[in-house]
């Protein structure tokens, strides 16, 4: 009498797992099945990664964001090199001497200890420039960054630059049409760069959320740090006033005393600022003069592979840059900056090798091959878009506006683009340049957060008219990656961030 009684509870026992396993929360295997999402809707992520630039530099103006119009005082004064006494005016430009366009800046050093206008000097002084005219460059290396944040602080920007005043300089960015998408669509006004400094390091951390390392690297390479390991020790030579001189480090180097990878190395792999051996293999750098080593720790690019999902990275005058070495780190050409093409440095793109080669076909295009692909609907999954020097708003070496024309440019053609109706684009900049910003960074780790940059999202599924108030760093867009493809996270992904999801309807 209870066979036919046990028969039935197995019919439905058989009906629950089944259901059970059909509504995704478990497979056969007893692993758990990727559940859908609302961010499955979206089947192309473009990220578009500017150059060096803070948020109030450029969207400090921006009506309804956190930036500096109405700031209290407090948030803005800097101070001397003893991190106490308030600087009595702005240091002037150091590094500024001797160009027609930078002698533009000499007011600089007689204005009060306040953030000031670049393209628009107070009424009683003259010389403000046009952003369609470049700056000088200004120091944005790793122990600088934390030494100018001093704590969170945000109180040394001056008094640590090499460029002086000129850090706390804005711009009215109201003329960019980058602000016209950002009023349309979704700005974010609390998004850190990942590690503090340079390209070179957010650039790796926008792919992989670590930090490259140097083995047994030569003494002569590693910075000269003072026991708390955040700064610099300053040379006996170096002025004790900012508004003195530019300070004087013992060693600022490209690697930590451990050896990690923190300010610019070039890629052991060409294109790279370091030619071919002579009579060696022409697609190596020189070993002898110290590029990076290759680096072999898990991607981005890696876990999308391992899930078998397309992605590549485009580099506007990649392929010049194959081909003529001439427009390597040179502002009179495009401009072709080698170490911001962080897969150009791992082992798995080693163009010597067969398996290297192939991967580089796949995976590292050219702007061109970016423009093919939009026009014909056939981008991968995941785009990385990095624009040449002369293209990517880089202090320096060039200047506000071309970039901003380009990357707008670009939005438009991705805009009309077949795929664009399940497309998010977010543009963003790999860090602050060396430009002051009040926000204090969050809490992090020994590599970061740093200090706040401008990030747009940009979609059918954004937010329009929002401002998002969310903490979020470059680790955010691997988090928004990661989250979309189901992928396995990443060990550098930071769990107190988050993955861009509050931007979107």
């Amino acid at each position: 009498m209870f066979k036919p009684l046990l028969r039935q509870f197995e019919r439905y026992l058989f009906l629950v797992l089944t259901l059970f396993l059909l509504s995704g929360y478990g497979t056969l295997s007893g692993s758990p099945r990727e559940k859908k999402t609302s961010l499955d809707k979206i089947e192309t992520i473009v990220v578009i990664y500017a150059e060096n630039r803070s948020f109030d530099n450029l969207y400090g103006l921006f009506p309804g964001a956190n930036g500096i119009i109405d700031l209290d005082e407090k948030a803005f004064i800097q101070r001397e090199r003893d991190g106490l006494t308030p600087l009595q005016k702005l240091p002037s430009v150091w590094n500024a001497a001797g160009s027609p366009v930078m002698d533009k800046l000499n007011f600089i050093s007689e204005l009060p200890n306040k953030p000031f206008r670049i393209e628009g000097a107070p009424s009683s002084l003259s010389g403000g420039l046009l952003p369609k005219q470049a700056t000088p460059d200004l120091a944005h290396r790793f122990y600088q960054n934390q030494m100018q944040i001093n704590g969170g602080k945000n109180d040394q920007f001056a008094a640590w630059s090499d460029a002086g005043g000129l850090a706390m300089g804005y711009y009215d960015g109201s003329v960019m049409r980058m602000w016209k998408l950002a009023e349309h669509y979704t700005l974010a006004d609390n998004f850190f760069m990942a590690a503090f400094g340079g390209s070179f390091l957010n650039h790796f951390w926008l792919i992989s959320a670590s930090t490259p390392r140097y083995p047994d690297a030569p003494d002569n390479l590693k910075s000269s740090v003072e026991e708390s390991g955040l700064r610099l020790k300053t040379a006996e030579n170096s002025p004790v006033t900012a508004l003195s001189g530019k300070p004087i480090f013992v060693a600022d180097k490209p690697l930590t005393p451990d050896g990690y990878a923190v300010n610019t190395m070039q890629p052991p792999y060409q294109p790279s600022g370091i030619a071919p051996a002579e009579g060696g293999e022409g697609q190596l750098a020189d070993k002898a003069k110290n590029p990076l080593p290759p680096q072999n720790f898990k991607t981005i690019g890696d876990a999308l592979s391992e899930k078998g999902i397309l992605w590549r990275w485009y580099a506007g005058a990649w392929n010049e840059a194959l081909r003529n070495r001439a427009v390597i780190n040179n502002s009179a050409t495009a401009n072709f900056q080698p170490h911001h093409q962080p897969f150009n440095y791992f082992k798995r793109f080693d163009p010597s090798t067969k398996a290297g080669s192939r991967e580089r076909k796949i995976h590292l295009k050219d702007y061109s091959d970016l423009q093919k692909d939009i026009d014909s609907g056939t981008l991968p999954s995941v785009v990385f878009y990095k624009p040449e020097g002369k293209l990517n708003q880089h202090p320096g070496y060039t200047d506000v506006m071309s970039g901003d024309m380009h990357i707008a440019d670009v939005v438009e053609k991705l805009q009309k683009s077949p795929q664009w109706k399940k497309m998010v684009i977010i543009v963003t900049y790999d860090e602050n340049g060396g430009y002051w910003d009040h926000v204090a960074p969050p809490k992090g780790d020994r590599w970061g957060p740093g200090t706040r940059v401008p990030t747009i999202i940009i979609s059918p599924f954004a937010k329009t008219h929002f401002i998002d108030h969310t903490i979020y760093d470059t680790t955010s867009i691997l988090k928004l990656i990661t989250n979309r493809f189901h992928l396995d996270p990443l060990q550098g992904i930071r769990y107190q961030v988050g993955d861009l999801s509050n931007a979107f309807n």
